[in-house]
This record gives C-alpha cells, structure tokens and sequence, in this order.
C-alpha cells in the first residue's frame, strides 16, 4: 500500500511539473486616472487600480504594469511598451479607472492633463478605444479590456461644440470587437453612467476583485456574477455590460488548480448546512456535536480537521501560560536573589516551557494548514458538482431545442404537403366542374339582385324592381363610400354583387326624417311628454311660454305699403266678354254680370256709348 501511494504522488508531481512547464504566459495594464488637472477629482481611480493590480498579481499573471494618473504622454508610452509585452503573451488584458466619453459614437479615454475646451479637441487629447484594443490585439489566446469610465463627464457641460448636430453621448458608447476572442466589459451598460460608491473602491471593481480570480471559472460566467453583484449593490441602478464573445471552450482569467483524487462531497443539504452552521460558530462543543450526529462521511472528515485545529490551539495556549508562568518564577528566583542552581533549573524549566510553546504553535501551524486544505478540497469538490449539474442542464436544455426545431420543422413540412394537396384537388375540382358562365343573368335581374343586396345592407330605401335608376346609382355610391370599393354606380355588375353578398351586416348608416330616430334596423317616431316639442336637432326641449308684449304699430311701414298699393295697377274686372264700354267719363270694361245693346228708345242718354248701353241685371 505504501508503495503504490508513493507511485501515485511520483506521477501526480510529474503531471504539475509538465502544467507548470507549459503554462500560458499571462500581461495585465492597469490605468487609473484620478488627479485631473481642469475638472474635480475623482476619489476612486487610483484605489480601484491598486485593488485590480493587487488581483492580477496575486492571480499569477507574468507582467503586471500599474499607472497611476496618466497625462496623454505617459499613456501612449504605457500603451505603446505594453504593446511590446502582448506580442509575446498568450493572455493581455487592460484595465482602465477615470473618465471617458462618448463623441459621435466613438469612445476615447481621458488623460489627466486634459482640457477639452471644444468637440474637436477630443481627436488630439484622448485616446479612442481603438488604441487599446490595437495594443492587445497580438495576444494569441485571450484578449480582454475592461473599462470603469461610465462615470457621469463633466467635460460635456462645458465643451463647445463646433457642429451644432455633433452628438455627444452620455456615457459609453456600444462597441463590436472585430476580433476574435475579444471581450470588453463596461462598468454600466451603454448610454448609462457607473457609481463611485461611498466606499473607498467603487462597486465595479469590488465585485471584479471577487469574482474574476476564480480559478477555472470561465470568463463569461464571471461578468454575469460580476453584474448580480454590481446590481445589488446599487439598488438596480447600475448594470455591467460585456461585449465580443468567445469560442465554445471555458476561458478563465485564472487557469483551474488540479484537484487530487479525494473524498467526493456529500450530496445530502442537510449535512453541508450543519457543518457551514458549525464553521460560522467555530467552538469545540459545537464540532463535537457535528462529529457525534455524522460519525462518517465527507463533512466529518473536515469536522475533524476544523477540531484538530481547535484542540491544537488550546494546547498551544496552554504551553504558552506555562511558558509564562515559568518566565514569572524565573523573574521572581532573580529578584530575590536565588542560588545560581534553582536560577539554573527555573531557566531549564523556561527554555523547555518555551521549546514546549514553539512545538505546539508549529503543531497548531500544521493542523490549520490540514484544515485549510481540507475545507479547499470540500470547496473544489461542490464546485465539481455544481460544475456537473450546469453541464447536464446545459445538455437538456440544448437536447429540448433540438426537438422542439425537429418537431417544427417536421409541422411545417406536413403543412405545406396539405396546402399543395388542397391546391390540387382545387385544380382537378375546378377542371371537371362546369364553367358557370356570369352573362346567364340579363341586365335586368342583374340590377334586381343588385337592388336586394343594397336594401340588405342599408344602402337603399326603394324597391328591388330592376330598374338602374338614378336611386340605385345613389344607394351603390353610398356603398363605395362606406365599404371603401370604387365599382361604377351606373351600371350593376356582378363584381359588385359579389362584394355586396361579402357583407354580412349594414354598411350604410341609418338616416332618419326630422322626429324619427333610429332603433336598430328601424326610423321610429321620437315622442316627447307633454310641454316639450321637437327641436331643430331632433331632441326633446321645453316649450316656453310666450307672453303678449304690448306694441306700438310704427307709422311708416304702414304708410308705404299704402302708397304701394295705390300705385299699382287696377286689375281687371271682367274679362268673360271682352266688350269696353265708353262714356262721358271715358272708356272702361264692361262691369261683371253687365252686357251692351243697343238704344233704340233713346234712353238715357248719360249711360249710352253712341246707340248702346250697358244693362246689368
């Protein structure tokens, strides 16, 4: 047993000593830009870069480069030399803290020594994105930006623009790498803006810290962990945006740590609960207590590591009182002077006290250590499984598209086999059927089948009696105005009656005589209570009571309507014979029921016209 436990760690210490061997090499830049020189200082930059540069560092990376508030020299040189470095490297990643801004859908980073008086000036004192990304684009695996510039600009509010449309963006703009297995992450989504916090590094940062250096935890996976968090720590206000993308494999900042074979985690909750509850209190009892519910298993194993620790602890503090204790009676043999041999055997006792004190604090060393390992073991092992389980999901889920397209797939393909079927049987019934010729109708049944239509639909009042009259020509006007056809109103077609048959209630609106309203499909008499009559527009109103006004008849319009009348022409009287009758007073018509003859006695001489006279019965 022995030897084949040595064999085991021969050929694991080889496999790590070829990893190693074969390791990608890794370059970080990291930028932050706080003191600026024409605009007020931003608290956070330079800490969030200490904070990520510290991460890289303790991330293994080969070349870290930390510049802190940059004038538009000093960043060209860093981006120029760590250019140099991403030639050479497998994995280049920078990481910039300060302002930015967003002109004409490009974005540029801000050096210190900025004044941005107008639009124009930002081509020649800031750096575009494009910059950095040509500085990492020789990287041959992995090539990564990350940019906390989102803040809110305080150089839009002062800068003059020299093109009145020029648009000047709040926040970042989107970008699309062009290159593959580029990725570039915003503090806030575009057209937003991040938060500093109000702690010393800002929420973007903190969260990048936490999740990033993940050992094998894949790139993309971080950045969604990275914005929950953000998320969360500002109430929803900010949310981080990653754009590019990368190939089908895992990436990860921090290459995964080789796990030896181990105890697997127990699956049961119950058990992981108990022992995280038990690693919070952290007491003896407690421990204990775990270990005598759980005898064995996985947790117990680090029950009793996480107890060792605890009992070599005390030992240590034990040996630590007596240490002391024995330094006191040294102090006081001294004090009183003893003899040079009970000062001899105090100081036996004391250096055998301390040697005890040392042992067991290298004691407590080792089983911290163990502990440590162990509860690493514990944390490689469920994120094994959780590794597994997002796998299995993963696989699920891609197995239910795979269905669901075949199931759609096969749908439509059984769809279109039925539409080409009914569109032969279509074909073959239209080829046998006999051909229903529409002259079968005369002009005059035409029109009348017309007429019913349009009193079906409203449009007309008169009777079907096939006459195309100018009614008819009205009522189908009437249809085109209101069914939005344009057939023509002088003739009846069949087209027509096609398009009238289509409808299948009125088109036409009702139209009511003044004291009728309509009532469904019907003109109805409107009936008012008594003392109210019909207005002008045809609703109920009260009569209102009228009375006599006294006034005086003016003089002047009755004057001239006399005058009128006078001046007219006297109509004529009698016009039945046609006779004129002439006397001494002149001539005139014969007066009604009067007629002349003639005077053979002489009568009346007054009344005669020559030998003729005018008698009236």
């Amino acid at each position: 047993m022995g030897a084949l436990r040595f064999l085991g760690l021969l050929v694991l210490s080889a496999w790590l000593g070829c990893g190693s061997a074969h390791a990608e090499k890794r370059v970080a830049l990291v930028m932050g830009n706080s003191a600026y020189k024409n605009v007020a200082r931003l608290a956070n930059p330079t800490n969030d870069a200490a904070l990520v540069g510290g991460m890289f560092k303790k991330a293994g990376f080969d070349t870290i480069d930390v510049k802190l508030d940059l004038n538009v020299v000093d960043m060209r040189k860093a981006l120029r030399e760590f250019g140099g470095k991403a030639r050479e490297a497998d994995v280049a990643v920078v990481y910039y803290a300060g302002h930015g801004i967003e002109l004409d859908g490009t974005n540029y980073l801000i050096p210190t020594d900025a004044a941005l008086e107008t639009d124009t000036d930002v081509l020649d004192e800031a750096f575009p994105l494009d910059r950095v990304l040509f500085a990492i684009e020789p990287a041959k695996q992995l090539r990564l930006v990350i940019l906390d510039a989102c803040r809110d600009n305080p150089f839009a509010k002062t800068m003059k623009r020299t093109v009145a449309s020029r648009a000047i963006g709040r926040g970042l703009a989107k970008v699309e790498p062009t290159s593959p297995n580029t990725m570039i992450a915003f503090a806030a989504k575009a057209g937003s803006t991040a938060s500093d916090g109000d702690t010393r590094n800002s929420p973007f940062a903190t969260a990048l810290v936490d999740r990033l250096p993940t050992p094998g935890l894949d790139l993309g996976k971080a950045f969604r962990f990275v914005r929950d968090d953000v998320l969360k720590a500002t109430g929803n206000k900010q949310e981080p945006f990653v754009y590019g993308s990368l190939g089908g494999d895992d990436v990860s900042l921090v290459p995964a740590k080789p796990v030896a074979a181990g105890p697997q985690a127990n699956p049961d909750s119950e058990i992981r609960r108990d022992y995280e509850l038990a690693l919070q209190i952290g007491t003896r009892d407690v421990w204990s207590s775990f270990i005598n519910r759980y005898p064995s298993g996985f947790y117990t194993d680090l029950a009793k590591g996480q107890l060792s620790k605890i009992v070599a602890e005390e030992t240590r503090a034990a040996a630590a009182e007596k240490a002391r204790q024995a330094e006191d009676e040294k102090s006081r043999l001294v004090a009183e002077r003893a003899k040079k041999a009970e000062q001899d055997k105090a100081a036996a006792a004391a250096k055998a006290a301390e040697d005890a004190r040392l042992a067991a604090e290298k004691a407590k060393q080792i089983e911290e250590a163990k502990a440590a390992a162990a509860e690493q073991r514990r944390k490689d092992a469920e994120a094994a499984v959780a590794k597994a389980l997002a796998d299995k999901q993963a696989a699920e889920k891609a197995l239910a598209d795979k269905i669901a397209n075949d199931k759609a797939t096969a749908e439509l393909a059984a769809k279109q086999a039925a539409d080409a079927k009914a569109r032969e049987s279509e074909q073959k019934v239209a080829a046998i059927a006999p051909t229903s010729s529409p002259s079968s109708f005369s002009p005059q049944e035409t029109a009348k089948l017309v007429q019913s239509e349009l009193r079906r639909v409203g449009c007309l009042a008169a009777a079907a009696d096939g006459d195309w009259n100018a009614s008819s020509q009205r009522s189908l006007t009437l249809f085109n105005k209101y069914a939005g056809t344009t057939f023509d109103a002088k003739q009846a077609s069949l087209n027509a009656l096609d398009a009238i048959k289509a409808k299948s209630g009125r088109v036409c609106p009702l139209v009511c005589d003044h004291g009728f309203k309509a009532d469904g499909d019907a003109c109805v008499k409107i009936a008012c209570r008594a003392g109210y009559r019909i207005n002008d527009g045809n609703e109920c109103e009260k009569v209102q009571d009228k009375k006599p006004v006294a006034t005086r008849e003016d003089a002047k319009p009755r004057d001239a309507d006399r005058k009128q009348k006078e001046s007219a022409p006297t109509a004529p009287q009698a016009k039945s014979s046609g006779q004129m009758y002439c006397g001494p007073a002149g001539c005139r018509p014969v007066r009604s029921g009067c007629r002349l003859e003639e005077d053979r006695l002489g009568r009346n001489t007054a009344l005669s016209s020559g030998r003729m006279l005018e008698v009236c019965n």
